[in-house]
């Protein structure tokens, strides 16, 4: 459903928050949508684990918690090495440019600083190995997993240095994709989700550590 994409994607990119409150009026007015349809959209939404419903007080984005958001990296971690090993079979000539551009845009924005472009470029290299995969019941499993941890991604993306070592982790996977080695595309894309879940940790210790000084 087409409202539903639009909902999705402001959750994705954190325009909306966790335990923001969705108002099915709001909504219609700013989408155009009719409140039948933005009732629907927010079910489906509810579906995925995005949203969930509080008596009472109607439709929220679903926060999630630190353990449950390391529990999704960890099946993220499953899913997305076996898409990388199936792109490394079925990637073409021309899908290895595009993985490559992608791979410079990224080292680029790196070295200027521009976050939210190499946040773009990194989404888009994800979705682009997804394609390459043909996995389908993967990639719809990955996107519901990617969604409902998009917090904790946004806290991470902020961990100094962490883009520097992300972008070195996203060539490794783009070099072993380019080669058409399918283990070692597995592999990068591994050490890559387990690199992810060991600065989730790092992250988190951090808050807590802050937490207990200002308290």
């Amino acid at each position: 459903m087409e409202l539903a994409s639009q909902i999705r994607e402001l959750i994705l990119t954190g325009e909306y928050v966790p335990n923001q409150r969705l108002v099915e009026a709001d909504i219609s007015e700013e989408f155009g949508y009719s409140r039948p349809a933005v009732r629907e959209a927010l079910r489906e939404l509810v579906g995925e684990g995005l949203v969930e419903r509080v008596a009472n007080r109607g439709a929220r984005v679903r926060a999630i918690g630190f353990e449950e958001a390391v529990e999704i990296a960890e099946a993220r971690l499953v899913l997305e090495s076996l898409c990388a090993g199936k792109a490394a079979l079925a990637v073409t000539d021309d899908e290895i440019v595009k993985l490559r551009h992608i791979g410079d845009e990224m080292r680029t924005a790196v070295e200027v600083g521009d976050r939210d472009t190499y946040a773009g470029r990194n989404r888009e290299l994800h979705n682009l190995v997804h394609e390459i995969s043909g996995q389908r019941t993967a990639v719809g499993l990955i996107r519901r997993l990617r969604g409902q941890n998009v917090r904790q991604q946004f806290k991470l993306a902020q961990k100094p240095g962490r883009a520097d070592v992300s972008l070195h982790e996203h060539l490794a996977i783009i070099d072993a994709i380019a080669s058409r080695d399918r283990e070692a595309a597995q592999d990068a894309m591994r050490m890559h989700l387990e690199s992810v879940i060991r600065a989730m940790h790092e992250v988190h210790a951090e808050s807590a550590a802050r937490g207990r000084r200002t308290a």
